[in-house]
């Protein structure tokens, strides 16, 4: 099959629903390779395919409707949320991943919302995990928006121009697309697996460890 014939052949409004959707769905705390779609479609831009402006547009209104719907489901569901969401998908929110993101978040604070939007595993804990916290809203939204608009308008715009920059290279553009995309996002997720992996090793070392006594007062 020729994939450049297959991907000039997508109408572009369902170029922009699909980054739109994904995005949202996957910051609303679904894993899905939202990262992925969007550096795709930023490269068929690059070739004429589609509107560069309204890729990004559609991913900015999906990365921050997409975490505020995560936060409010968040909100309401708590910590037991999580704990569901662990026995769904276990090899994304396990016990390390969410000890992960918490503790980013307890080191950064509302920022955490705003970095968390650049690494892969961390974006789908976003929003539940500030709802989980009761983070105040404002302050969400405002890292959220800040974070959205950064990440995908910077993704959209760097890659537009690479792949403008590199057309005479391209002409294989479906494969080498999907092949950069995947490596960064394989890349982003490997370092956050890790992290994921040593937090935890630390919560089961602490759960084997005795608690060390308490010693009584006039013994």
């Amino acid at each position: 099959m020729d994939v450049q014939a297959w991907l000039d052949g997508i109408p572009p409004v369902t170029v922009y629903l699909i980054v739109g959707l994904v995005v949202g769905v996957e910051s609303v705390g679904i894993p899905l390779p939202g990262e992925i779609v969007l550096m795709t479609a930023a490269l068929m831009s690059s070739q004429g395919n589609v509107n560069p402006w309204l890729v990004g547009a559609c991913a900015i209104v999906g990365a921050v409707s997409g975490d505020s719907i995560g936060y409010s489901i968040g909100r309401r569901g708590g910590k037991p949320m999580l704990e569901s969401l662990g026995r769904r998908f276990p090899r994304h929110f396990s016990p390390g991943h969410v000890a992960t993101a918490e503790r980013s978040f307890q080191r950064w604070g509302m920022w955490a919302v705003f970095f968390g939007r650049f690494v892969a595993l961390l974006r789908i804990f976003a929003g539940p995990l500030a709802g989980v916290l009761k983070m105040p809203y404002a302050k969400f939204l405002t890292a959220n928006a800040l974070g959205g608009i950064v990440w995908a308008g910077g993704i959209t715009a760097i890659i537009y121009y690479v792949g403008v920059v590199a057309e005479p290279w391209l002409k294989r553009f479906g494969y080498i697309g999907l092949g950069v995309a995947v490596l960064f996002g394989l890349g982003s997720m490997l370092y956050v697996k890790r992290r994921a992996a040593r937090m935890t090793a630390e919560l089961a070392k602490a759960a084997v460890e005795p608690e060390p006594e308490v010693a009584v007062a006039g013994e």
